[in-house]
């Protein structure tokens, strides 16, 4: 019994002492002893060829834009609100000064009319001409000419065509003519609307717009819907696409206004001239200085930048 114990024992101190002689164990090289130094793991590792040790990945918490739970941080969620609130704001000055303006007016007339309610919104910023010249309600021409209805889909649209149109109108031929194109529709179609008992009349503009860009270049091809159509019947194809959404012919009666208007400048500002006559719409020389002091583009130019076109395709309908 002593005999096993005391051989157990020497067999664990054997054990114990064998790695540290191996370490140092004289090995033979061509004849030469040397020692053999310590191996690390990943040593032999390569040399079984099995599986290495991967690199440990440490990230911290404060370098990720998430807590541990997954959800996005208080900073990191403030900071990606300010970029995009910055970036819509760079964004909206970096549209051409009248049509920005044009849009700021149609959405603090919506804003308001949201808050008025429709009976208010229709006593108070609809076309009356009475009130207009025996009440001194001046402000029911641009009201009128800038309330789009509600907030919806056909608000957006509008809302669309008009930024599109009227900075390619404004690039063409400048903020100080367009603003003299905006104010002759704003008061042929008061006119207009005022003997036609249409209360609010800036769908008319849009497609007054559409209209006058069309007379540019009226034979160039463009997308509407499915078809390819010349670029002077858009403004029609813009009038059936409302007529068939709203399902009353009655939805056309805004666009023809609005072409009618349109060419109505369109004629006195660049068929009359040609013809013999004054140009009586030209925009006088002082504001000319004070908005466009640097020259511009010619018109077709402008226009056909706008369009984005490529030889033999077309564009799509307000694009």
């Amino acid at each position: 019994m002593r005999t096993s114990i005391g051989f157990a024992m020497l067999m664990v101190i054997a054990c114990l002492i064998s790695p540290t002689f191996a370490r140092y164990r004289p090995a033979m090289i061509r004849g030469t002893p040397f020692l053999v130094k310590p191996t690390s793991l990943q040593t032999v590792l390569d040399i079984r060829g099995g599986a290495k040790r991967r690199p440990t990945k440490t990230a911290s918490l404060s370098s990720t834009k998430k807590t541990v739970t997954g959800k996005t941080k208080v900073g990191a969620a403030a900071k990606e609100k300010k970029s995009a609130v910055s970036d819509t704001l760079q964004k909206y000055k970096q549209i051409l000064p009248l049509t920005r303006i044009y849009i700021s007016m149609v959405g603090i007339v919506t804003l308001v009319g949201m808050i008025l309610g429709e009976e208010l919104t229709q006593g108070l910023m609809a076309l009356d001409p009475l009130r207009v010249f025996y009440g001194l309600e001046l402000w029911r021409p641009l009201t009128a000419a800038c309330f789009l209805g509600p907030p919806s889909v056909g608000w957006l649209m509008s809302g669309y065509y008009l930024f599109q149109y009227g900075s390619t109108l404004e690039r063409a031929y400048g903020t100080a003519q367009h603003l003299i194109f905006i104010l002759t529709q704003i008061v042929f179609l008061s006119i207009l609307s005022a003997l036609l008992g249409q209360p609010f009349f800036a769908p008319s503009i849009i497609t007054a717009m559409l209209h006058v860009l069309s007379r540019s270049m009226p034979h160039q091809k463009v997308k509407w819907l499915v078809f390819t159509v010349p670029y002077w019947a858009l403004p029609y194809g813009l009038m059936a696409t409302d007529v068939l959404q709203a399902g009353s012919p009655m939805a056309a009666l805004p666009h023809v206004l609005g072409i009618i208007s349109g060419h109505f400048y369109h004629f006195h500002k660049f068929i009359w001239p040609k013809m013999g006559g004054e140009d009586w719409l030209v925009a006088p020389d002082f504001l000319v200085q004070r908005l466009d002091p640097n020259a511009k583009k010619s018109t077709k130019d402008v226009v056909n930048i706008s369009l984005k076109r490529k030889r033999g395709k077309g564009r799509k309908l307000g694009k």
